[in-house]
């Protein structure tokens, strides 16, 4: 089992810098890689996305890949005069419609690709990739190993909460084996106060108990609960992706839940099959951490 967050880090020399990897992860119902990396090295971006699809299937994994100069290495800027020369007659052409001028500021010059840093462009992508690869690699392995260590600390939560679910459904077993006695007691009961007395043996009174008890009989649903609490706890045991199985088991077992409160016809029963739905929202918000 593992979960949808975590962090890793990697990095690796690329011409007199350091080319850094981070890689991250949060929670999402089904897969989302973004990248962020210089748009100098755009095409790169499936060989990164395709390394990080092979490991993950469900949450949102962020990704970011920069170059940190080093000491050594002097900072400078290239500027790609082809794409200044077009970004000037588009400009004249949008000033022209508005009939103001508009300022270009660098950042945006930065950000439009007119002006780059040189350590990015000067460098080849077959050159990138041979420092990306290894980096990406090292920093995948480390948000998986991370991802891996909180799937066992999620894992060790649910079953300690299955088993909480277990104890409360020998508690609803418990309960329920008497509602049909305690209606019995009461319907006697109100007969005699209402002046209707009759012998508990009457036919009309064990016909009536037989309804009621047929009507509130919850071993189908506490027989069905324990075969979801056991199926549950054995997918938490599998290594492959299980967030979406324990999601749907979730729902299955807040159907047996559901149903045995409304057949309860007991205060004492309601008031345990709200203490288990409880328990069941935490396992579900717990669910939503894995992958």
């Amino acid at each position: 089992m593992n979960s949808m967050t975590g962090f890793g880090a990697g990095s690796a020399p690329l011409k007199g810098s350091t080319l850094r990897v981070e890689i991250s992860g949060v929670n999402r119902k089904q897969t989302e890689i973004a990248i962020a990396m210089p748009r100098a090295w755009s095409e790169l971006e499936t060989r990164v996305r395709d390394l990080v699809a092979g490991q993950v299937s469900r949450g949102r994994i962020n990704v970011s890949i920069t170059l940190q100069a080093g000491s050594d290495t002097p900072a400078g800027l290239t500027l790609h005069q082809d794409k200044l020369a077009m970004l000037k007659t588009r400009l004249a052409e949008a000033e022209s419609a508005l009939g103001r001028s508009i300022d270009t500021s660098l950042d945006s010059l930065i950000r439009l690709g007119v002006i780059t840093e040189e350590t990015e462009a000067d460098i080849t992508p077959d050159e990138v990739w041979a420092a990306a690869e290894p980096a990406v690699q090292q920093a995948l392995q480390a948000f998986l190993l991370l991802r891996a260590q909180e799937g066992a600390n999620l894992r060790r939560d649910l079953l300690s909460r299955i088993a909480a679910l277990h104890i409360f459904r020998e508690n609803i077993i418990e309960r329920a084996a008497g509602v049909a006695l305690r209606h019995k007691e009461l319907l006697l009961k109100r007969l005699e106060e209402s002046g209707l007395p009759l012998p508990a043996d009457d036919e009309r009174i064990i016909k009536e108990i037989a309804l009621f008890a047929d009507k509130c009989d919850v071993s189908e649903e506490t027989t069905r609960l324990a075969s979801h609490l056991e199926q549950f706890a054995n997918i938490c045991d599998k290594q492959e992706a299980v967030g979406r199985t324990l999601d749907f088991m979730c729902q299955e077992i807040f159907r047996e839940l559901n149903t045995t409160g409304s057949k309860a016809n007991d205060a004492g029963l309601a008031q345990i099959v709200v203490a288990a739905k409880t328990e069941l929202e935490k396992i579900r918000e717990q669910v939503q951490n894995v992958e």
